[in-house]
């Protein structure tokens, strides 16, 4: 490696770093605001906030690294133009596309990298932060008593203090509704005074009480033990007494996170091709039994009608007849017993078929209708009991297609995400073209003008992504063209920049387009081209 592809690759490294993790404070604060109702108050740990921060920040790695890229060639090359340092290089006879060659290479490797994270490293941290999160949501907020009011966050207990004293230990005119019996307010514990704090590494709350009442009603109970509807009530007068309350249900209930698992953006490339295959046998399952459903419909006339079955689905129906015929027969060997029920292949059910009854000697009329002719049963019964089979038939077919809709719904969803694993690796690429040229013909360096063309850049990309994946969602543009629309158009922006960069243009400054408004003014007609100022 040669001295100035060392001084070009340290001078960027330097600001990618720096970049980098401003760009994931930043972009982790956005997430971080977006739940913070979800988390305040509810008393975590520094672990728990640590982790769910670490794993904040993983997940935000695809969106933060090509603008990482993006802002860092730009201050790179900015600063090497505002320094004349891009001009000594060229005055070597070093072209500007060799000289970013070394951060082109190092780009690539990113790029790898970015890959990697995105199909590894950020499907397990969202699988880690969104069940976490879930949690969270779930725990119930810290015990915190208010003066005047009643708080029930303790299962089936009401507490009311008049007054809490600063060192949030002593209380003053507690009243304490049981409600554990089912049985309405018919606990009751006043006490002049208290004192609360918890115990056992604050898995119990305790409640020392002074000078109070307590009361009790409830069913009397005769000398057999039997309870009569007489009322009983009675009275305790103490003053001292001491309630221990059990706070588990505060604590931070970790839930499974297989039931996390299944979503899009917790899957890699090589699980997304498993889900959407999976996602193809349900498809292709459904036009099965829509073929199928022709054996039910025509019973009688057409009975010997068929529709053909497609290429595709006659590998799947062999498959699937093969594949269940096979467990059948595992099953039995295993049981000892014979099939108890028919099997049909054709539609992959394991039931009774359904058999309806179609009387074979019904009178007829003959009704000439356009030189066809119709045989039309006298008895009208028949009449109803066929057009509810076809209301029936309708019925099953409009369930299948929006079963069937909903399978390709989400099988675009996952190809959406496999897409978008790549698309974001990609991107590392296409903001670098962009940003290296454009800091060699901005010559400006320091965090003024790179932040906001990079800002520029970024908010065009997140744009046009959104557009693509709502497009290829809706199936209004192809999946491709929509997933790779924004780095197309990155891409075609990067050249014009790298050409223009190449040629020395001065694409931001003054002079350069009042030549190019002088040039127009020029090629104007005499009778149109404004008249020169005299005096």
């Amino acid at each position: 490696m040669k001295k100035i592809d060392k001084l070009i690759l340290s001078s960027f490294i330097g600001p990618l770093v720096l970049t980098f993790f401003v760009v994931v404070f930043i972009l982790l604060l956005v997430n971080m605001i977006k739940y913070f109702d979800d988390i305040i108050g509810k008393d975590l740990g520094w672990d728990v906030l640590g982790t769910l921060l670490f794993y904040f920040a993983v997940s935000v790695t695809p969106q933060a690294l090509p603008l990482g890229i993006l802002l860092s060639a730009l201050i790179t090359y900015g600063n090497l133009g505002e320094h004349f340092e891009l001009t000594a290089v060229k005055s070597l006879g070093i072209s500007l596309t060799r000289s970013l060659l070394p951060i082109f290479i190092f780009t690539l490797g990113i790029t790898f990298f970015a890959y990697l994270s995105n199909n590894y490293m950020v499907p397990k941290a969202a699988l880690e932060t969104y069940s976490l999160l879930y949690d969270i949501k779930q725990k119930k907020p810290a015990l915190d008593l208010k003066e005047g009011e009643f708080y029930a966050g303790i299962p089936d207990i009401s507490i009311k203090v008049a007054k809490k004293y600063k060192d949030g230990i002593t209380l003053k005119d507690v009243i304490i509704y049981d409600h554990r019996g089912r049985s309405g307010n018919k606990e009751v514990t006043i006490a002049d005074s208290g004192k609360m704090y918890t115990i056992f590494n604050d898995q119990y709350l305790k409640l020392e009480l002074f000078r109070g009442y307590n009361y009790s009603e409830g069913s009397s109970q005769d000398m057999s033990g039997q309870f009569n509807n007489a009322e009983t009530f009675s009275k305790t007068k103490f003053d001292k007494t001491e309630i221990v309350f059990d706070l588990s249900s505060f604590g931070l209930q970790r839930t499974e996170k297989k039931w996390f698992a299944s979503n899009r953006i917790m899957r890699n490339m090589r699980e997304l091709v498993i889900d959407m295959d999976s996602v193809t046998r349900e498809i292709k399952g459904q036009h099965l039994n829509i073929y199928s459903t022709q054996n039910s419909a025509f019973l009688f006339h057409f009975k010997k009608d068929s529709i053909p079955l497609t290429s595709d689905l006659k590998k799947y129906k062999k498959l699937h007849d093969s594949t269940l015929a096979a467990r059948i027969k595992r099953d039995t060997s295993k049981s000892g017993k014979g099939l108890q029920y028919p099997f049909t292949p054709s539609s992959g059910m394991m039931a009774p078929v359904p058999r309806v009854h179609v009387p074979q000697h019904i009178g007829t009329k003959t009704v000439r209708f356009s030189d066809s002719l119709y045989k039309l049963p006298q008895n009208t019964s028949e009449i109803t009991s066929a057009l509810n089979r076809a209301r029936m038939i309708k019925g099953q077919l409009q369930n299948y297609n929006t079963n069937v809709e909903s399978y390709r719904y989400e099988y675009r969803v996952f190809e959406i995400q496999w897409h978008k694993i790549l698309a974001n690796s990609v991107a590392c690429i296409a903001m670098f073209l962009i940003g290296a040229p454009l800091g060699a013909i901005i010559k400006k360096g320091g965090l003024g003008v790179p932040v906001i063309a990079s800002i520029f850049f970024f908010i065009v990309f997140y744009v046009l992504s959104l557009m693509g994946e709502k497009w290829a969602r809706a199936e209004t543009t192809s999946m491709v063209f929509g997933m790779w629309m924004p780095n197309a158009v990155l891409f075609a922006v990067g050249f014009i920049f790298l050409r223009q960069a190449r040629a020395d243009a001065r694409l931001f400054d003054a002079d350069f387009y009042s030549v190019v408004i002088d040039k127009v003014k020029q090629r104007l007609p005499a009778w149109v081209r404004p008249k020169p100022k005299v005096g």
